[in-house]
């Protein structure tokens, strides 16, 4: 958290601001229909309410049906929870407009004309969901598997998902470079939030067996 309020500080300073202007113009001129349309597709590892959540609820109810236990369902309700009570609110209180933004200050923090489409883009919801949910993904796969995920699992689902979105995010100009770096840190945060909770030994109340341990 340290990282992203020194962040945070160094932006609302006007520190950094030309260089996320610079990116962003660099990306608006150099999108090619051949390179724009994959990195659209690619960018869609990070969306969360059309991906990422309905992926993890499906996994979910996996577990939940292989172990009847209702400790399946934590790590799904936890990340819901965090994201929505972190990086929301955080958008709403920087008041920060995207590259797209045509309205005035659009790099600046606090800016009162960042509203509709293109306001509230720091910190980056694509980085932060990307962070929470595939880390959740991880959880409930290596509990389905009953076995820690290897090296290279690992890497396809915690590291290459977060590279992918951030690039594309950028490119895309849907975000600005610091937008996203905002939205790993805060992500990162609420991603060991999840790994570090017990979920098979948290005290629950006797629910008829449905306490179990879920291999979490």
């Amino acid at each position: 958290m340290a990282a992203f309020a020194g962040l945070t500080v160094a932006l609302a300073s006007g520190h950094l601001l030309t260089f996320d202007q610079r990116v962003a113009d660099w990306a608006f001129a150099h999108q090619p229909a051949v390179v724009y349309w994959p990195a659209r597709v690619l960018n869609y590892l990070g969306q969360g309410g059309q991906v990422l959540t309905p992926i993890s609820l499906i996994l979910t109810g996996l577990l939940l049906y292989r172990t009847r236990s209702v400790r399946a369902v934590l790590p799904f309700a936890a990340a819901f929870v965090l994201t929505y009570f972190t990086i929301g609110p955080a958008k709403l209180l920087f008041d920060r407009a995207a590259p797209a933004f045509t309205g005035p200050d659009k790099t600046e923090l606090f800016n009162p004309a960042a509203i509709g489409k293109y306001g509230m883009s720091y910190p980056s919801g694509h980085m932060g969901n990307v962070l929470v949910w595939y880390t959740v993904m991880a959880l409930l796969l290596a509990a389905l598997l009953h076995r820690q995920l290897t090296r290279r699992e690992w890497l396809a689902i915690r590291v290459a998902p977060v590279v992918i979105v951030f690039c594309t995010t950028v490119y895309l100009g849907f975000h600005w470079v610091t937008d996203s770096v905002a939205g790993v840190l805060l992500g990162l945060v609420l991603a060991r939030i999840l790994t570090r909770i017990p979920w098979d030994t948290i005290p629950l109340p006797p629910l008829k067996g449905w306490e179990r341990p879920a291999g979490l």
